[in-house]
């Protein structure tokens, strides 16, 4: 497999990605709900070997117009993994493959189905290990103690154009990377969170949320 820095995997013509609005009218579509469109794809299924997840925005309820369906998956044969993807998916508008040159290699694909674009991720470590679901699961949680002030400060600094990570740790005050900010909070029980986000402005928390 070739390791260009862009596309390791090219697939001709790519054109600028349109947002799910334009494709479900290009389509002729009604727009689905994201977990319609992955069922009507059977992507889960097709991918059952790879442990896929379904991580990102949509999930969290902090979709902004053009975010994508973004899976997580274990694919420790990258080679093996791209040939399943190119041959269930390869056939999809806008479908492109591509392979990283450093951290381990993963590939990267997208493609656009029932109205949305679709990122499958595939990397040798298994999903609960990699970085893209450990920042999904912290950023899960402080959404559930942060109750609706919280969700509202990230939603404004998406709104704004911030992406997901930056928006979290900008709404903590979190210095510094904000990947990596939000890496060494995961580790973190609710109850240090639930301090984290008062002292950010958050609170006080209510009993229904505040760990005991």
């Amino acid at each position: 497999m070739a390791a260009e820095r862009q596309n390791a995997l090219p697939s001709p013509h790519r054109r600028p990605r349109r947002n799910r609005i334009d494709i479900a009218r290009a389509d002729g579509n009604r727009m689905l709900d994201y977990r319609q469109a992955i069922d009507r794809l059977s992507v889960l299924e097709i991918l059952r070997d790879c442990d896929p997840h379904v991580a990102g925005t949509l999930p969290l309820g902090i979709d902004v117009p053009g975010s994508d369906i973004d899976i997580l998956c274990h694919a420790p044969d990258g080679g093996a993994f791209a040939q399943l993807v190119w041959s269930a998916f390869g056939d999809r508008d806008e479908f492109s493959i591509r392979q990283w040159i450093g951290d381990e290699r993963p590939v990267i694909a997208s493609f656009e189905a029932h109205g949305w674009v679709f990122e499958l991720f595939g990397h040798p470590l298994p999903v609960p290990l990699q970085r893209g679901w450990r920042h999904f699961e912290v950023e899960r949680r402080l959404l559930a103690l942060g109750e609706g002030s919280f969700r509202r400060a990230v939603m404004e600094r998406r709104r704004l154009g911030a992406r997901t990570e930056p928006a979290f740790a900008g709404a903590l005050h979190l210095e510094g990377d904000p990947y990596a900010a939000l890496l060494e909070i995961q580790s973190c029980n609710d109850g240090q969170l639930c301090r984290l986000l008062e002292e950010s402005g958050f609170g006080p928390l209510s009993a229904s949320t505040r760990p005991d």
